[in-house]
């Protein structure tokens, strides 16, 4: 377990979701923090941002590509979205990404590569990169 203090891993956890999901969408969820959501907040940063994605055991590549699939495989679309941009921030490619969802196809049927393929499309068309 991590020893350091709540604070730092909320901020270490903030850091990193701000690498991976991109600054511009991280501060204005946590604009939109209120004293409902608050502990949800900090439960993502520390918890999943800090915990989960700054763990040693694998790299952010790696824990793109699994959330791609898993998130596919939900279908979460809206997460699905976000999640490949922080693949592309985190440096996977788009042939990267495509091979996924040939994957999804495969274990988790058709119809979720379908979406996600044109989630991916969005995602690329929007970053200038279809």
């Amino acid at each position: 377990m991590d020893k350091r203090s709540q604070k730092e891993r909320f901020d270490d956890g903030l850091k990193t979701r701000r690498e991976v999901l991109g600054p511009a969408y991280v501060d204005k969820a946590m604009a939109g923090a209120d004293d409902f959501s608050k502990p949800f907040v900090d439960l993502l940063n520390t918890y999943c941002w800090n915990d989960i994605w700054n763990r040693p055991g694998l790299d952010r590549k790696t824990r793109s590509m699994l959330n791609l699939a898993m998130l596919s495989a939900l279908g979460k679309e809206h997460e699905l979205k976000l999640h490949i941009n922080g693949a592309l921030n985190n440096g996977l490619t788009k042939e990267q990404i495509r091979e996924v969802f040939l994957q999804v196809a495969i274990y988790c049927g058709v119809p979720a590569a379908v979406v996600a393929f044109r989630c991916a499309k969005e995602v690329f068309k929007d970053r200038g990169t279809s």
